[in-house]
């Protein structure tokens, strides 16, 4: 059988989701995990790799397993094989032609940045800090001209080995709350240090050292050394992932939603 896992960490002290020999990684804690539960060797098929920092709040997967176990011994049994960062959150048993990759519709993401003058402290591994005043108006004008479909190539790392650059990005929204300065991204999907690379550029924005055009500019140009800086990982987090309905998979709630 097939069963798919709702799964949430904290990025700060993993080499990011996927295996890399001799460094922490969260892909090879979860099939440890899980393998121990399964009692065979357990391979996961992720919804989207995080890079190193990078946090998740409900990264989804699937594996295949002939073992039969309930949903709630999936959840609790692998979250005691589990490290304290990392935790099922839910699971389900999922049909055959379910893949945690190639069947989501859309992504979504979030990032916060800590915009104050004075650096952060125990937010310091889960924020972007900027001490350079934000205007979040200029930069809703900017996330004006990315919204839609577009070549992202600017966008996105030099080393992605992505074969299109094509993305089309439903939504771009920009909030304040006291220090926080929240980005929510929604796309069909991204490009490495697609959301990084659009956060650098959305604050050089807001700072006023570039006027709102310039994220179009940017992204007319096609090039990633037309870009700007590329931002922290530590304000990243994966939230959720968007499957068709006849999964019946469950959503994360905009109550659990960090910030």
């Amino acid at each position: 059988m097939r069963i798919a896992l709702g799964v949430e960490y904290d990025g700060a002290s993993f080499y990011g989701w996927q295996h890399q020999d001799g460094v922490r990684t969260v892909q090879d804690c979860v099939e440890q995990a899980i393998s121990n539960v399964a009692d065979h060797p357990v391979k996961v098929t992720c919804a989207g790799r995080t890079d190193t920092g990078v946090h998740a709040l409900n990264q989804v997967i699937h594996f295949d397993s002939e073992v039969i176990r309930e949903d709630r011994s999936w959840v609790y049994g692998t979250n005691a094989n589990l490290p304290q960062d990392v935790a099922i959150v839910w699971a389900r048993q999922v049909d055959d032609e379910f893949n945690a990759r190639f069947s989501a519709i859309r992504r979504r993401y979030r990032y916060v940045i800590f915009n104050r003058q004075i650096r952060p402290t125990f937010l310091a591994k889960r924020v972007c800090w900027d001490y350079r005043a934000l205007d979040i108006q200029l930069m809703r004008q900017a996330a004006e001209y990315l919204t839609g479909e577009h070549n992202f190539n600017s966008y996105r790392a030099q080393a992605c080995q992505a074969n299109n650059p094509i993305r089309t990005l439903y939504g771009l929204n920009i909030q304040k709350i006291d220090d926080l300065v929240i980005i929510d991204v929604e796309a069909n999907a991204f490009l490495q240090h697609m959301i990084r690379n659009i956060a650098g550029v959305l604050m050089t924005i807001g700072a006023g050292e570039k006027r709102p055009v310039w994220a179009k500019d940017v992204l007319d140009a096609r090039d990633r050394t037309a870009g700007g800086v590329t931002a922290s990982p530590n304000g990243l987090y994966f939230i959720d992932v968007k499957y068709p309905e006849t999964f019946d998979l469950p959503r994360l709630s905009e109550t659990r939603m960090v910030w």
